[in-house]
């Protein structure tokens, strides 16, 4: 059995973390080197840094904040923001990632994922889907969550499975920032579909949302910010609740 993975999200914006609500409404959480050493301090199985200005800043420059982070940290550190091509995900590997995800740069240009794939295993790479409910499924949303996108997040989550992608972090732009819990729907419907480990986003408010992630919606991990952020949750009580509810977590 594998263990079930709790894993911080840092949002970056110049070299800030932050955190918003549905993706808007920004506000400072902290230096994202020390943000990251304490969440690994406290229990985090891996750390994810997604730089939400690296559209204009370049994933050059983001590499230059990776390393910093990369080289203080012993869990596996996944990055994404401004991935475009096989030489940016290069930039951030050399840096000290260990994956990297893409985007808004998959769905426009899906052999990106083929290319990643085969040049750095699909175990480096991670597909981000966010999004939200449209009838009775689930659209994609790309920019950010600003785009709509003519794909349902089912088939595309399928499609990104097919081209090499090895995991897929789901988020509802509906529950984002929003701490009424994840939307154990579109979770279930996509961890239940594919044969690749779902990360369920968006949405984490108590410790009992993390056992709904798990034990209804059978995500392999599940990621939150702002719980973390700002005290509401400790990581290593939150995986001492879990441990009682009979999730297998690392404690």
């Amino acid at each position: 059995m594998t263990a079930k993975r709790i894993i911080p999200c840092l949002d970056v914006k110049d070299g800030r973390v932050v955190k918003g609500v549905n993706f808007v409404n920004l506000t400072d959480a902290g230096d994202p080197v020390e943000t990251a050493v304490a969440y690994e301090k406290a229990g985090a199985d891996e750390i994810v840094f997604l730089d939400i200005t690296a559209s204009v800043r370049g994933a050059e420059t983001v590499a230059e904040t990776v390393m910093r982070v990369a080289e203080r940290l012993a869990v596996p550190l996944s990055v994404g923001g401004g991935i475009r091509t096989a030489s940016d995900a290069t930039a951030i590997l050399r840096a000290g990632a260990d994956k990297v995800s893409i985007n808004t740069a998959a769905i426009h240009s899906p052999d990106l994922i083929n290319t990643l794939a085969d040049k750095f295993g699909s175990q480096c790479v991670v597909v981000a889907i966010d999004a939200a409910k449209e009838g009775d499924g689930y659209r994609v949303y790309s920019k950010g969550g600003k785009a709509r996108e003519d794909l349902d997040a089912l088939e595309w989550a399928f499609e990104a499975q097919k081209r090499g992608a090895g995991e897929i972090l789901l988020t509802s732009i509906d529950r984002d920032g929003t701490n009424k819990g994840f939307e154990c729907e579109l979770t279930k419907l996509v961890s239940d579909s594919l044969n690749i480990p779902v990360i369920a986003s968006g949405g984490a408010g108590e410790m009992s949302h993390f056992a709904d992630a798990f034990e209804i919606a059978h995500a392999d991990a599940a990621l939150a910010a702002s719980v973390f952020h700002f005290g509401k949750i400790h990581i290593a009580e939150l995986k001492k609740y879990l441990d009682g509810r009979g999730v297998f977590v690392r404690i």
